[in-house]
């Protein structure tokens, strides 16, 4: 065995022709049967500080400044797949039996340029993502299930856009004033006209905005293009949205050091680095050091940051978009007792493997895939698990004294977070024995948008509390408005930070001849205000989030 080694040693010692690499050779000490030992290099030389790792396994190392590395602790004495990994490079690999020692991996560098001609990926007759799912059917139901799968093509979005309902209804063009002091500025809607919401392309029709910097990227990150996509228009795979190649070719993002923020003027694809290949090139960043087809590993993918383009915006001055950098300033971001952004919105699997093990799918300990589902503001289960309530109750003589306390308990960002039309509703109640509601004394109740009307669900002036983020056209004063591409101010914003409590006191008139009293609170999510959704016709329910009943004697 020892002469076979020292003969293999000689054989790479006369390839390599470099001095640095003949003294780590020279030093090896034959391993025992449990481990394998070897060198990571590259064209240049040695790699210190790469991860060298048993494929698919916690069991790993990192290389010394001189390249060599030591894996023990192996329980077989099957073949083992052994790779490599350092920042800058694909991962290399081998093949090699407990016991060898003169294992070498040679790491070849990715190439660093950005190609924006090339065509997204389409293999064996199909284009896009759907491509994947010949490897990764799993993996791609997911994302076809996922709101990133369809943020170029989502109702809600496009009418937003163009200014229409969902059954093609166009609002009339935005009419302008004109101030010799402040210039042009938009009018209010006429009430004698049918109105069917606010859209982008109404206030500037001859413009196309930046939405497609994040809605639709792959469109957006050709030269040139990112201030001028019609949303509304795009075709081809910029269709598929946020696409499973899109995210694997993004290598870095742009933050400003000052504030570990994006730039204002700086929104999704402009904040990323692509690494968009040549032809005869190719390159996928992943969240593992092992992959070894074509593919780097990518510590991003697993940090907040990853999330930070699209998930930030400030308009007019006005923070409309904040859901990263609300993670950042909460006890969330905690790199040592923290959670990422991807811990619950790409949350682990029971799956062990992400591709087939026909096309090459390795089994992966438990809890190492994560779901492409991404809940969120669609998820039921999510929005359950996000709130607590909780509430007090005593009669105090005539009267009942209630207290609530709403928790942002495991939301690392405020709720509600993102779109400015979402909120949550606090809507209480109390009963008698009879089931006639009680008067409400104190003066805490629901606001306009809550709803109005004499519908279930018209919440408004009802006693409870609605949580948003309200902006307010500065010229038409409309308000609560999702059109933040006007010019807006910020006129309050009564969401709960994570980990924080929203407390609300209620005081109910109650006749000591009324019997029992039932007191009833729930919160209930919203996609969009009442008002706009009507406009818009969006079909959207309430979710509840959570209900609490409690009997005051």
């Amino acid at each position: 065995m020892r002469r076979m080694i020292e003969k293999t040693m000689l054989v790479i010692l006369a390839l390599a022709g470099s001095a640095g690499l003949v003294q780590v050779l020279l030093s090896f000490q034959e391993p025992e049967a449990s481990s394998i030992a070897g060198i990571v290099q590259d064209e240049a030389g040695p790699v210190g500080g790469a991860i060298v790792r048993v494929q698919a396994t916690n069991n790993y190392t990192t290389t010394s400044g001189d390249g060599s590395f030591v894996l023990g602790g192996l329980s077989t004495q099957a073949e083992l797949t052994v790779t490599a990994w350092a920042d800058g490079y694909w991962v290399g690999w081998t093949k090699a039996s407990p016991g060898a020692s003169n294992i070498l991996i040679t790491l070849k560098r990715y190439y660093t340029s950005d190609n924006p001609e090339y065509d997204w990926v389409s293999t064996e007759g199909t284009e896009g993502s759907k491509s994947c799912g010949h490897c990764m059917p799993g993996v791609y139901a997911e994302w076809e299930a996922d709101a990133h799968s369809r943020s170029a093509v989502n109702p809600r979005f496009l009418t937003m856009y163009t200014g229409a309902d969902m059954h093609g209804n166009r609002s009339p063009l935005t009419r302008y004033g004109s101030s010799r002091d402040y210039g042009r500025f938009p009018l209010p809607p006429t009430p004698s006209e049918a109105y069917y919401g606010p859209g982008y392309l109404l206030d500037f029709p001859e413009t196309a905005g930046n939405c497609a910097a994040c809605h639709a990227p792959a469109a957006a990150a050709k030269p040139g293009q990112a201030y001028a996509v019609h949303a509304d228009k795009i075709s081809g795979i910029a269709t598929e949205g946020v696409f499973c190649e899109f995210c694997h070719k993004i290598g870095d993002v742009t933050l400003d050091p000052a504030t570990d923020l994006p730039y204002d003027n700086m929104p999704g694809v402009l904040s990323m680095r692509l690494h968009r290949p040549e032809k005869g090139e190719e390159l996928f960043f992943g969240p593992f050091d092992d992959v070894t087809r074509r593919v780097s590993y990518l510590p991003l993918q697993k940090q907040s940051a990853f999330c930070a383009p699209c998930h930030f915006g400030r308009f007019w001055g006005v923070q409309v978009y904040n859901s990263y950098g609300e993670w950042l300033v909460s006890p969330y971001s905690d790199p040592e007792k923290g959670k990422t952004c991807q811990d619950c919105h790409l949350p682990k699997t029971t799956n062990t493997t992400f591709a087939l093990p026909e096309k090459g799918g390795v089994r992966r300990p438990v809890g190492c895939i994560l779901s492409h589902r991404m809940p969120g503001a669609d998820n039921v289960d999510l929005l359950q698990d996000t709130a607590s309530l909780d509430m007090t109750a005593q009669r105090v003589g005539d009267r009942i004294k209630v207290d609530i306390l709403v928790t942002n308990e495991r939301a690392g960002h405020h709720i509600p977070t993102d779109h400015p039309a979402r909120n949550i509703l606090l809507v209480v109640s109390a009963t008698d024995a009879r089931g006639e509601k009680l008067k409400c004394l104190s003066n805490q109740f629901i606001p306009d948008w809550g709803g109005k009307g004499d519908a279930p669900d018209d919440y408004a002036g009802r006693p409870g509390k609605g949580y948003a983020k309200i902006l307010e056209e500065l010229w038409t004063e409309i308000s609560p408005t999702a059109a933040y591409w006007r010019q807006i101010v910020l006129r309050e914003d009564t969401r709960i930070p994570a980990l924080a409590t929203d407390v609300t006191h209620y005081e109910f008139d109650a006749p000591n001849d009324s019997g029992p009293i039932t007191i009833a609170a729930k919160l209930i999510f919203r996609r969009a205000f009442k008002e706009l959704a009507r406009q818009k016709k969006w079909n959207i329910t309430d979710i509840l989030m959570e209900e609490r009943r409690i009997v005051v004697q």
